[in-house]
């Protein structure tokens, strides 16, 4: 790679969502702005290559960007008239200059994640616009086709425009209903990083660092939200473990194998801090609790020493803001180290015939996890093979299926000694 692909690299990871927010002003229209962020890191390729890289990429691309998007709607009227669609008037001061507006970011992400777009269109609208992702690779981490998520995301921008949503962050009477749907697509997009739902390898670390970004743009340009905070408290909090998470065989770790001493100390320590900041402006919410639990996990510094009744205080909480089968069927791990694996198998049993839960291979794996605990390793193994059919992560294949022959030769051990 050349030192002017390397900075346009760069430039795309770091200053795409810049650049295309910043044209949409200007465009009207998110295709039209798309198109020509996409064309100035097409130019930059030949200019820089020539004058060499500028001391401000981000800037030499916004402007360029926001040129194009000025000569298309020059030369072309109907582009003109869509621009009522997304842009409102700016407001002004007495002074008669424009009022100072949030980051326009922000806009974007907002405009994304209009509640009128399913959950599902606001997660794939944030990974295209806001970080650029290519639609090839939000089709794989949605196990669609590539020509359905095209689909997909087009449909969201065409209702953007037809319903003129406006591009604009929400009034503050409106901004805790709006905030919600936007941390939620930050979260997706992490945990489609943090556990490839596809692949070979088991994390998507481009996924995980974009959406620590994104995280870190919210609470950068929302420091007054807890919830944003929080967010970021989770998902610096989780990513600590990065590094420890796969071992030098290639084979899945779970939790309590893991060397704690290869945790990246300076990403739990903001993360904490970032937790703690959010407890103490405001109500705990889901992003903020889920961060507190990690937080637990990463304050001890051994797995024997976790505070796992602490845990399980925290799950019941967390159970009264976001009543999910997933988070009950996270407490009742916690309730195993807490109270041990008979009590939490009979909740594991209880969430088996919630519908939700139907392709959730964790809910198998952990059903696993709790009967060979309790000795009956021959259903253990069932469940190990039937949660690595669920899966579609060939690491946690490889684990599930290890785990499944660990528990037959154990059974196959046990009769030995019997004969």
């Amino acid at each position: 790679m050349t030192p002017v692909e390397a900075a346009l690299a760069d430039a795309h990871r770091t200053e795409w969502a810049f650049v295309l927010a910043a044209t949409v002003r200007v465009a009207g229209d998110l295709d039209l702005a798309e198109e020509c962020a996409q064309e100035a890191y097409v130019a930059a390729l030949q200019t820089w290559g020539d004058r060499g890289v500028p001391a401000s990429p981000g800037a030499w691309l916004t402007t360029t960007a926001r040129r194009k998007a000025v000569d298309r709607l020059r030369r072309d009227a109907t582009l003109r008239r869509k621009l009522p669609l997304l842009i409102e008037p700016e407001a002004v001061t007495e002074t008669g200059e424009p009022e100072s507006v949030p980051d326009d970011r922000l806009r974007l992400v907002f405009t994304c994640c209009h509640p009128s777009l399913s959950p599902e269109a606001q997660v794939a609208l944030t990974l295209r616009l806001v970080c650029g992702v290519e639609t090839a690779e939000i089709a794989r981490a949605f196990l669609v086709p590539e020509a359905t998520m095209a689909a997909r995301i087009t449909r969201a921008k065409k209702k953007i425009a037809a319903a003129r949503i406006p591009y604009r962050v929400p009034a503050a009477d409106e901004l805790t209903e709006r905030l919600d749907p936007v941390l939620t697509a930050v979260h997706l997009l992490f945990t489609s990083g943090h556990t490839a739902p596809t692949g070979e390898e088991l994390m998507r670390h481009d996924l995980v660092d974009r959406a620590i970004d994104l995280a870190r743009t919210l609470v950068e340009l929302l420091p007054r939200e807890p919830e944003a905070r929080g967010l970021l408290g989770l998902l610096l909090l989780t990513d600590a473990r990065r590094a420890t998470r796969v071992g030098a065989d290639g084979r899945l770790r779970r939790l309590d194998e893991q060397d704690r001493s290869q945790w990246d100390q300076a990403s739990i320590t903001e993360g904490l801090r970032q937790t703690a900041e959010a407890l103490t402006t405001g109500g705990a919410g889901r992003f903020t609790l889920q961060a507190a639990i990690a937080g637990v996990h990463a304050a001890a510094p051994r797995s024997a020493d976790t505070d796992w009744p602490r845990i399980v205080r925290l799950y019941d909480a967390l159970l009264t803001v976001w009543d999910s089968p997933v988070v009950a069927l996270n407490r009742a791990v916690a309730v195993a180290f807490a109270h041990g694996p008979q009590v939490a198998l009979e909740l594991v049993d209880g969430l088996a015939t919630d519908e939700r839960l139907a392709s959730y291979p964790y809910l198998p794996s952990t059903r696993a996890h709790l009967l060979s605990e309790l000795g009956r390793v021959d259903e253990a193994a069932a469940e190990y093979r039937a949660a690595a059919v669920l899966t579609g992560n060939a690491r946690e294949r490889e684990f599930l299926l290890a785990a499944a022959r660990q528990e037959t030769e154990i059974a196959l051990g046990a009769v030995g000694d019997v004969l």
